[in-house]
């Protein structure tokens, strides 16, 4: 009974220090924070400088500043994106015109000026092989500029499709 015990309370242990699934990308709680309030920096319209494929963001604070929404409009599809802090890590959820809302926890670079995003789960899957939105990648250039990178995955790809967009400042 007593090695029952101890073999319990060691496993535990370990649960209690293993990184749960996206933990190893957490940014501490002040880093999350500032990063949140660096992307309330991007509320307003933007646009893309890319004629190929024409996009429109805009970004708003919403629910009493506790979370930012970000509606892209490409001339097909309008999808939503909205940012929020969850016990330390800046996450966001994807309302995907592929039918599918992944989630993704967000890490800084260093200087400040890139938020990464990565997937770590979603609503609305059979699989990760359905295809979603796998990453995003918003680097702030200065005032009136910054850019997004999506990327997509399907069909199990290791490196999905990515699509890069400079966004200019309209309002």
């Amino acid at each position: 009974m007593k090695s029952i015990c101890v073999a319990l309370s060691l496993f535990l242990s370990l649960l209690a220090t293993t990184p749960l699934s996206g933990s190893d990308i957490v940014v501490s709680k002040p880093d999350a924070a500032k990063s949140f309030e660096t992307l309330k920096t991007l509320v307003g319209s933007w646009e893309s400088d890319n004629p190929k494929h024409p996009m429109s963001v805009n970004f708003r604070v919403t629910s009493n500043g506790s979370a930012i929404l970000s509606e892209m409009l490409d001339g097909h599809d309008n999808m939503i994106t909205m940012f929020h802090l969850d016990d330390g890590r800046l996450m966001l959820t994807h309302y995907c015109a592929a039918g599918n809302q992944p989630r993704m926890v967000g890490k800084v670079s260093p200087d400040g000026k890139t938020l990464e995003f990565d997937f770590i789960d979603g609503t609305n899957f059979n699989s990760t092989k359905d295809g979603h939105m796998d990453g995003l990648v918003i680097t702030m250039i200065d005032d009136t500029h910054h850019s997004e990178d999506l990327i997509f995955k399907s069909n199990d790809e290791k490196r999905g499709m990515r699509a890069h967009f400079n966004m200019r400042r309209t309002q």
